[in-house]
């Protein structure tokens, strides 16, 4: 028997009242509609908006919405979207529940990805979320209304946090409209006097970069990047471009990392390491040099790099070693990756290795396991209980196979009747 159509409503509302996009979009997609009207008149599409959380309204949004929604409701959406964007969230708060106490913020992720983060307020009783841009800007793009892509921009740079909704969700639409007007009017924003915009453009690169490394504008993208490093005096802003060049395979990169080396910033050298691959003599030249650079992140990246070569391989694992040894916790998993990885199996990389068996850092104690399974290495054992002991076990994950099958080789899993 099917479940009552009001019941499968009312969990769909009840899951927009606690921000849970996950849960939403699985009723919506299992066939509940947004669209339904409620007591009060309005809809669960509506309330979603409402709520000032893109991911929710991504969530809800349903098939076709442009064809599905008549124009009158869509504009009564882009409509309440707009007000509270203009409005602003607090102003409108204090409209509605007539309180004078001060707004309760709290920052929190808007769905269930590392990146999207959001604010989060709280007034009368009354909670909202602060991404009614972000949201606008969904909303225009699945009617097929072309905002302008300054417009967009701004909605995009007003944000000061760079892992707010409503900039991931600007960045989504322009990643969607690939048009040369597009294209065209995001490169006049590389000389804009609010650095805001700059920034975003040289995310928009790199995050380009990454997803369509092999599209048409691949080339013309690498070359801004490429002309633009060249040419970048502010550090904060060079090292962002440098790390969008390093997502093109473009003949530029060497060039750009070798002019950039020794640069006195730290952030800068810790983005030139990356662009040394393939790596020619000058390349490998300045990639010693950045082996033993004063900043450790520096190091790191270098011997990140290092590792695609046998002979810069052998002379990275003495830093690797200093890595391994270095307070800042989040150097550890990557330090211990390369190790596990290297293949160089003199006992003082094993030593390493076990070293990380004390930490409580699940890569890092992952990383360390496999490395020890490689060289058959007794502590192996140790391992296999310190990784299940922090609960770092991850189904189907080639570090922890490896620790369990040296583990079972070697008489140690008993065997389950």
């Amino acid at each position: 028997m099917s479940r009552p159509l009001v019941d499968t409503v009312q969990e769909l509302c009840a899951a927009i009242a606690a921000f849970d996009p996950a849960v939403a979009g699985e009723l919506v997609e299992g066939g509940v509609e947004p669209d339904r009207v409620l007591p009060e008149g309005t809809t669960p599409l509506w309330r979603a908006v409402d709520s000032g959380s893109p991911a929710l309204v991504t969530a809800v949004l349903g098939n076709e919405p442009r064809l599905r929604l008549p124009e009158e409701t869509r504009e009564r959406l882009l409509a309440l979207a707009r007000a509270w964007h203009e409005t602003g969230v607090e102003q409108e708060l204090r409209r509605r529940t007539g309180a004078s106490e001060p707004v309760q913020t709290v920052r929190v992720p808007d769905d269930e990805s590392e990146f999207n983060h959001i604010l989060q307020h709280s007034l009368g009783g009354l909670t909202v979320r602060d991404g009614h841009a972000g949201i606008l800007t969904a909303l225009e793009w699945a009617f097929r209304i072309l905002t302008p892509v300054d417009k967009l921009v701004a909605r995009a740079a007003a944000q000061p946090d760079e892992d707010h909704a409503t900039r991931w969700e600007v960045l989504r639409v322009l990643l969607d409209r690939q048009s040369e007007e597009t294209w065209s009017a995001l490169v006049a924003h590389r000389h804009h006097p609010d650095p805001a915009h700059r920034r975003f453009l040289a995310e928009y690169l790199r995050v380009h970069g990454i997803l369509a490394d092999d599209s048409p504008r691949a080339r013309s993208e690498g070359d801004l990047a490429s002309a633009w490093a060249a040419e970048e005096t502010d550090s904060d802003m060079l090292a962002r471009v440098l790390r969008a060049l390093d997502e093109f395979d473009h003949p530029g990169r060497e060039a750009a990392g070798l002019r950039h080396a020794a640069h006195p910033d730290a952030e800068v050298r810790r983005a030139v390491t990356a662009l040394f691959l393939p790596l020619g003599d000058d390349a490998r030249q300045a990639l010693r040099a950045l082996l033993r650079d004063p900043d450790a992140e520096v190091r790191l990246g270098a011997c990140r790099t290092a590792a695609s070569d046998a002979d810069l391989a052998q002379e990275a694992v003495p830093q690797l070693l200093l890595l391994a040894e270095e307070p800042e916790p989040e150097l550890h998993a990557p330090a211990a990756a390369l190790l596990a990885s290297c293949p160089d199996r003199s006992p003082a990389v094993a030593d390493a290795l076990a070293g990380f068996l004390d930490r409580d850092d699940p890569v890092a104690l992952l990383e360390a396991g496999y490395g020890l399974a490689l060289r058959d290495d007794p502590r192996t054992a140790e391992a296999y209980r310190r990784i299940r002991s922090v609960g770092a076990v991850h189904e189907y994950d080639h570090r922890w196979d490896a620790v369990w099958e040296w583990n079972r080789s070697n008489g140690l899993i008993q065997p389950v009747d």
